[in-house]
């Protein structure tokens, strides 16, 4: 690895912890649960975070997706179809994501993070400006995409990690 990788390395690290913090300890129901009608449970937020993440590593690393390769997708039993992430979900569709644990969202998570570390430790700077996407202006590097994927999932686990503190009012 080297300076980019290592550090790239740690933010998805930040992530797997804050993901912990958010979800560890909780039961179904408090997973479950979302502030009111419109809004996400911590369950579909990190089970939507880790998809993210899931998909864009394994289309710029081209491989299958862990939610398949690993039998994910038929633990979790969703009634969704294998290759849907949760981006644009409605509500009703966010409601649908119930009767997760913690320690099935973790072990999902986990895998992919651990599947993350073992991609990025083969990457160079010189792969981080390989373009993985012309459908944007300017195309899509490799370094912008992972940038990418750790924005979206910090964002969402911050959303669940104050949804948790909501539970405990």
């Amino acid at each position: 690895m080297n300076a980019s990788t290592d550090l790239l390395v740690d933010a998805f690290g930040r992530i797997r912890e804050s993901v912990e913090d958010a979800v560890t300890g909780l039961d179904p129901d408090e997973l479950g649960t979302r502030p009111d009608d419109g809004a996400n449970s911590i369950g579909w937020l990190v089970w939507h975070l880790t998809r993210i993440q899931d998909d864009h590593l394994a289309g710029v690393a081209g491989t299958e997706q862990i939610w398949t390769s690993d039998g994910w997708y038929d633990r979790f039993g969703l009634p969704f179809s294998p290759d849907d992430t949760g981006y644009g979900h409605s509500a009703k569709e966010v409601a649908a994501v119930r009767d997760l644990t913690d320690e099935l969202l973790m072990g999902y998570h986990g895998a992919v993070h651990d599947n993350t570390v073992q991609y990025l430790a083969g990457v160079d700077d010189k792969d981080m400006k390989r373009v993985v996407d012309r459908a944007w202006t300017p195309p899509v590097t490799l370094g912008v995409r992972l940038v990418s994927v750790i924005a979206d999932d910090l964002q969402h686990a911050g959303q669940a990690a104050y949804v948790r503190g909501l539970l405990g009012r």
